[in-house]
């Protein structure tokens, strides 16, 4: 079990990454600190994709597939996990593997395809797809790249079996697609690579309760139901990698996962000049910190079914568990944005990173009791990178829309009919402007089971308050709080992150 009692009153420190900062929160001494387990052991991702798409989990082989195709599209996801500053990434070297695999098999790099499905966040730049791949496939690949477009009016249509999808034109008008993704969550990679090609209505219905659950998930089922009908048109072949949590060097080595390793940091006497430092020097010297990310496995076959039994693997890979829910969980929000351009996030996508991320990757039971208490430590500022995080501003004009259903519902079809937003979109310079409202429908599940959400250490108490939240100043004033709420013999969590990692509450037999 990863969840260690800070039973020790000498050492009842947490360190927790609340934007470029780090807050050292003083934990009650029978707190549980969540913490995800060692990183696994690393593979070599080239020869492991080779193996796995000569013996697939289930259907035919790359090979047997090839064999009747002159073209193909390789479809790529963009990341989607709040973390930056990690090197190594592995799905580079599988879709270099896989690009080669074609070419053994008879299709030339010039008849690949390679497809960027980024789903709602702003689509992305030459820059941006250069640093997708190994710096060897982009001296060899001679194929089209495409970035794929969720307002695009050419979008082709999706035969019958998914109602009013439209998907990118490049995975019908193929003789192969494959798909390269790693098993993060049931709403990225695998089936949902295919359905984050798709037009932006269809995306905005993709919502889970559990992000590792398919039962309950609208997400899941949409992405697999484009999976079939696709499949009944084109062969389809999925690559996922199992991937290991970050591991980091420096301050920060063994961290989270091993407790000594977040004593050190709350104690070391750097902390209080990191603290101190401006915000600029806070952010360099997070850059600087890098952590490298390696690959347990990859499976291949059918995207659903390679890419369901990888979420599996990494679950267990990668789990903390906790015997039963929580009174009252403290989460760090990180000072990035999960999608790309690397940016500060706005107070919607700070929520989005604790309530929708961080707390749906539980499998068996929501990890905090209902009507329990979150705590979010973020600061919560109003700042909009701009022009890319410019669609959020809508959710913190005069109106609260947040929890209005009909003012919501109005603000989400006026910015639809934007004309303008959707040009800015089309043209590279910001996220869709459905994005923040998918993004605040994604918290729903977790607001739902909450009895309340506090912001620890909010300095825009109003945009706080816009949300439906409860600005406090300290960590240790929300704590006094969730004890007088839920009671002097409440359970309390701390969650060591990020990058956020899978929480299994109860035995684990359901």
């Amino acid at each position: 079990m990863y969840s260690d009692r800070c039973l020790n009153p000498a050492v009842p420190r947490v360190p927790l990454i609340s934007g470029s900062r780090l807050v050292v929160a003083s934990a009650p001494a029978d707190a549980r600190v969540l913490r995800p387990p060692r990183p696994g052991r690393a593979t070599d991702v080239v020869a492991a994709t080779r193996e796995a798409v000569r013996f697939p989990l289930d259907g035919e082989s790359l090979e047997a597939l090839a064999a009747r195709a002159s073209r193909a599209t390789i479809v790529l996801e963009l990341p989607a996990v709040p973390v930056g500053s990690v090197q190594g990434a592995q799905q580079p070297l599988a879709l270099a593997a896989v690009s080669e695999a074609l070419v053994e098999l008879g299709v030339p790099t010039e008849k690949q395809t390679l497809l960027i499905a980024g789903g709602l966040a702003r689509r992305a730049s030459r820059s941006e797809i250069a640093a997708l791949v190994t710096p060897e496939f982009r001296r060899r690949f001679h194929g089209k790249v495409a970035v794929h477009d969720a307002a695009d009016p050419e979008l082709a249509g999706v035969p019958a079996g998914a109602p009013r999808a439209r998907i990118a034109r490049e995975l019908v008008e193929t003789d192969l697609v494959v798909v390269v993704s790693a098993a993060e969550t049931v709403l990225h990679g695998g089936p949902a690579t295919l359905l984050a090609a798709t037009d932006a209505d269809t995306q905005r219905r993709a919502t889970a309760e559990s992000l590792l659950e398919t039962s309950g998930s609208e997400g899941w089922r949409l992405a697999t139901l484009v999976e079939r009908t696709l499949a009944g048109h084109v062969p389809l072949f999925g690559v996922s990698l199992v991937l290991n949590h970050p591991q980091f060097s420096g301050p920060l080595r063994g961290y989270p996962y091993e407790l000594e390793a977040a004593e050190r940091i709350a104690r070391s006497p750097l902390r209080l000049a990191f603290s101190a430092a401006p915000v600029a020097i806070r952010r360099r010297v997070l850059r600087a910190l890098r952590g490298t990310r390696t690959a347990a496995a990859v499976l291949a076959g059918p995207p659903s079914v390679a890419h369901a039994e990888a979420l599996l693997r990494a679950i267990e890979l990668r789990r903390a568990t906790l015997d039963e829910p929580l009174d009252a969980l403290v989460i760090g929000i990180p000072g990035t944005t999960p999608f790309l351009p690397r940016e500060e996030p706005n107070p919607l996508l700070a929520a989005h990173l604790g309530l929708a991320h961080a707390l749906g990757l539980w499998r068996d039971a929501f990890p905090v009791c209902d009507g329990g208490i979150v705590i979010l430590v973020h600061r919560f500022r109003r700042t909009f990178p701009r022009p890319t995080q410019q669609p959020y501003h809508v959710f913190f004009r005069s109106d609260p829309i947040a929890r209005d259903p009909g003012l919501l519902a109005a603000a989400e079809e006026a910015v639809a009919a934007d004309a303008r937003a959707m040009e800015e979109y089309r043209a590279g310079r910001t996220v869709h402007p459905l994005l923040p409202f998918r993004d605040w429908e994604a918290c729903r599940p977790a607001l739902e089971r909450l009895g309340a959400v506090y912001v620890a250490g909010a300095r825009d108490a109003s945009a706080v308050r816009q949300l439906g939240f409860v600005p406090i100043g300290s960590v240790g004033a929300a704590l006094q709080m969730a004890r007088g709420h839920r009671g002097p013999d409440a359970r309390i969590g701390f969650l060591l992150a990020p990058p956020y990692f899978p929480l299994r509450v109860g035995s684990g037999d359901a």
